[in-house]
């Protein structure tokens, strides 16, 4: 690629980040946030688990085809919500449930992939999380392809290979850090677990080494070898429900649950990101998680954002007009 055409780019995703922004809709449909808060504090209320299927939703999003509501669409065997590194994700209904109510109002006016940031920010907060303002104005993209998430970050992948796929859309090792740590609610299913407690390599097979000895056998009770791979287990053990950073204390203690997130603490710089939010002017004088965390994920917001021509408003998420 010629210098040229790299700086051409760039100057490009510049002016589209640009154009998002916060209250976008004020003026054109100044209810948007609010109906979207209403309808996910609902969906939270009826199903804990909503909050962290919300924030998991606008990361899988984020990571094809940028924050455009790709995943969202449903039509057919090839569209990009049934690719391999997408399964599990759910949440889709409080997406269309808003965005219909959100048409009554002020019909095409806010984008399927807006309201998919704006529900994460409302389930970050409704789980004890930060309070943070989205920058708006986000058109739907016009392509879902199941081929197009082939590059999705997996739990079985190396640190290198997850630093690699996180740069590669603008996110630094920081970044990476800060967005795992999103694991601090939600539940995981057996079926990710199964290779790390039974046949983890390079370590020969058996489990990997980096679960710490007295954890071990709470996760083989919980998933044992020929079980229901669809048996779930919290992500955070001993804080699944609160959005906090026990997650990162969890990985630098041996207690990850996922294998991506014990791969964390074994590379020297992820490990020392980790151990700046415990270090001993901390609380009062070292980085915030929360601080960090807002900026790392109003960052991952504008990957790949499309605004303007290049992106149209859907009347309805799971389907191009």
């Amino acid at each position: 690629m010629s210098i040229h055409l790299v700086l051409v780019l760039a100057l490009f995703i510049g002016i589209s980040k640009g154009q998002l922004r916060i209250g976008f809709y004020a003026e054109t449909c100044p209810e948007a946030e609010s109906i979207v808060r209403a309808v996910v504090q609902d969906a939270i209320l009826s199903k804990a688990n909503t909050a962290a299927a919300l924030l998991r939703l606008h990361f899988h999003d984020c990571f094809v085809e940028g924050c455009d509501g790709s995943i969202l669409i449903e039509n057919g065997p090839n569209a990009e919500r049934h690719a391999f590194g997408h399964q599990g994700v759910v949440g889709f209904e409080v997406i269309e449930k808003a965005k219909a109510e959100l048409e009554t109002v002020c019909r095409g006016v806010v984008s399927c992939a807006d309201i998919v940031a704006l529900a994460a920010r409302d389930a970050i907060a409704l789980a004890n999380g930060p309070a943070y303002q989205v920058p708006t104005g986000r058109r739907d993209g016009r392509v879902s392809n199941v081929s197009l998430a082939a590059e999705m970050p997996d739990v079985s992948d190396s640190i290198q290979q997850l630093k690699a796929k996180f740069l590669q859309k603008g996110l630094t090792e920081k970044d990476l850090v800060l967005l795992s740590a999103a694991h601090t609610v939600g539940t995981t299913a057996c079926f990710f677990m199964t290779r790390r407690l039974y046949n983890f390599f390079p370590a020969g097979g058996g489990a990997d080494p980096a679960i710490n000895p007295a954890f071990l056998p709470e996760l083989k009770a919980r998933c044992p070898q020929n079980g229901d791979v669809n048996s779930r287990l919290a992500i955070d053990r001993g804080s699944e429900q609160t959005f906090d950073k026990h997650i990162l204390q969890n990985i630098k203690d041996g207690f990850a649950v996922l294998e991506s997130d014990a791969r964390l603490n074994d590379d020297e710089t992820t490990k020392s990101i980790i151990d700046s939010y415990f270090g001993f002017l901390n609380p009062l004088f070292g980085p915030s998680f929360e601080a960090d965390f807002v900026e790392s994920i109003v960052k991952m917001g504008q990957i790949g954002v499309k605004t303007g021509f290049r992106g149209g408003i859907r009347h309805v998420c799971a389907a191009f007009n």
